[in-house]
């Protein structure tokens, strides 16, 4: 039986584990978000955003970055759970 299973659930599961990675890999882009914190910066710097939109942007970006490094380092032991 345990033949069986190997044969028929380890393929199946092998899929399965490369699309979670891939989902979680795009959904927690912590490169793009790095982009997104350099535009903010950027943006400010040249008077385009004005220091309190500049603040709130920097610090849901901020967020964003902290679950996305979260979210890699639990990819790579194996143990996602992420919660929001």
């Amino acid at each position: 039986m345990f033949i069986v299973d190997d044969i028929l659930f380890r393929p199946f599961i092998s899929i399965l584990d490369a699309i979670h990675t891939l989902a979680v890999t795009e959904m927690y882009d912590i490169e793009g978000i790095q982009s997104d914190l350099k535009e903010n910066q950027l943006l400010y710097e040249l008077g385009e955003r004005d220091e309190s939109e500049y603040a709130k942007r920097k610090a849901e970006l901020e967020a964003e970055l902290e679950t996305a490094e979260l979210a890699h380092e639990q990819l790579d032991s194996k143990n996602i759970q992420i919660r929001q």
